[in-house]
């Protein structure tokens, strides 16, 4: 009776102690890289804002009808074209009445330098006068006077009778026209049309002034020729013409704590395109763009998968393998990255393994099973990711 009840609480107890203490199971596979160094060309994103360089406002200098209209709306111009006539013979009229005015004149003052000759010959002899020289002076410095007033009037009619020719003052793209023939416009008419400079163009950026002390470290040096500057277009196409920086605004915007810079990009006509055809060239004056300020020379960097990198309260970490392939958390300090590829600026030494796959299963301080991790998917470098705006990005480079 004993012999059975003890087999009882042996068969009670036995299913408890299994659950109790299980087998223990394998080390969780990973996938692991080596951290290195590459050759990356960095990139700081910014949005920006395509500027003409040349923009002139037409306006009339003179008030007269407008008598035509001399190109096409939207049209590209060239500099000195004909662009407005207005009604020219009043001021033809005014120039032919000057011209007229300044040749009695001259005759005038040629009679009185005559004058004045004869009285100083006069004057050695007993009949000559020294008040009828002093007059004869003063009457041929009064016309000489009245000569060069109205050689001035006859300049300035010409001027006039020039203005009712308004013609482009730089190449460009012009605008609709404001006013149609027929109308008087005079200096107080406003802006007949607009001539809008095509290449090259300017972009215009603010970048936060962080930023800014951030490229003046590093690209202090070597000035506005350390950076090219690249577009990436509205549609998410990279511009094919590379441009340059020529200006940094010395002044930070209180408001926003931006500073303003500039750029200067070609903008020539699309191949098999003709001049103001729509679409002839890819940038237009007002439109919104990605500006990659990239670096032109490559650096040497500590790279890993952006994959790898976990972040806590403390900050950004990874988790490394030891020589006894267990786990370890090391923390780390993040540089220029993108959403594929992270640089390591401490915290990390080239060589160590670093779990890229398979951390979601990985506990610090605990076995793991490594391998090589696999490879990630390429991109193209216009379909390729890239970093939030005003965020750096990279690219790597192929080692030499």
């Amino acid at each position: 009776m004993k012999r059975l009840s003890l087999l009882l609480v042996l068969t009670f107890f036995v299913p408890f102690a299994s659950q109790a203490q299980p087998a223990p199971g394998g080390s969780p596979a990973v996938g692991v890289v080596r951290a290195e160094r590459q050759q990356i060309t960095q990139t700081d994103e910014f949005i920006g804002r395509i500027h003409a360089v040349g923009r002139v406002a037409l306006v009339a200098r003179v008030t007269a009808f407008l008598e035509k209209r001399e190109f096409v709306e939207g049209a590209e111009v060239k500099q000195g074209d004909l662009l407005y006539l207005l009604e020219q013979p009043p001021f033809k009229a005014q120039v032919d009445a000057d011209v007229a005015s300044v040749a009695q004149l001259e005759a005038q003052h040629l009679y009185a330098e005559q004058q004045l000759a004869r009285g100083r010959i006069l004057l050695a002899s007993p009949a000559g006068q020294q008040q009828q020289v002093d007059q004869d002076v003063a009457n041929e410095r009064s016309l000489a006077a009245q000569v060069s007033a109205a050689v001035a009037q006859l300049q300035q009619a010409q001027i006039n009778l020039a203005y009712t020719e308004i013609r482009a003052p730089i190449d460009g793209k012009i605008t609709t026209t404001a006013v149609t023939e027929g109308n008087v416009v005079s200096p107080t008419s406003g802006t007949l049309a607009t001539v809008v400079s095509q290449d090259p163009m300017y972009v215009i950026f603010p970048i936060a002034s962080r930023s800014a002390l951030e490229l003046r470290e590093r690209y202090a040096k070597k000035g506005f020729g350390a950076v090219v500057i690249r577009l990436r277009l509205l549609t998410g196409k990279l511009y094919g013409q590379e441009g340059h920086l020529d200006y940094v605004s010395p002044i930070v915007d209180q408001t926003t704590d931006t500073i303003t810079l500039r750029g200067v990009i070609p903008n020539p006509l699309l191949p098999g395109m003709k001049a103001g055809a729509p679409g002839s060239r890819e940038l237009a004056d007002g439109e919104f763009v990605t500006v990659l300020l990239e670096g032109v020379q490559p650096i040497r960097v500590l790279t890993i998968p952006r994959a790898a990198v976990l972040s806590d309260q403390q900050g950004d970490y990874v988790l490394v393998v030891d020589a006894q392939n267990k786990a370890q958390e090391r923390h780390i300090q993040l540089g220029q990255s993108t959403p594929s590829m992270a640089v390591v600026t401490s915290g990390l030494t080239e060589g160590e393994l670093v779990i890229s796959q398979g951390v979601q299963r990985t506990r610090p301080g605990e076995p793991v099973s490594p391998g090589p991790a696999s490879p990630l998917p390429s991109t193209s470098p216009e379909g390729g990711p890239s970093g939030a705006s005003g965020a750096p990005a990279i690219e790597p480079k192929p080692k030499q």
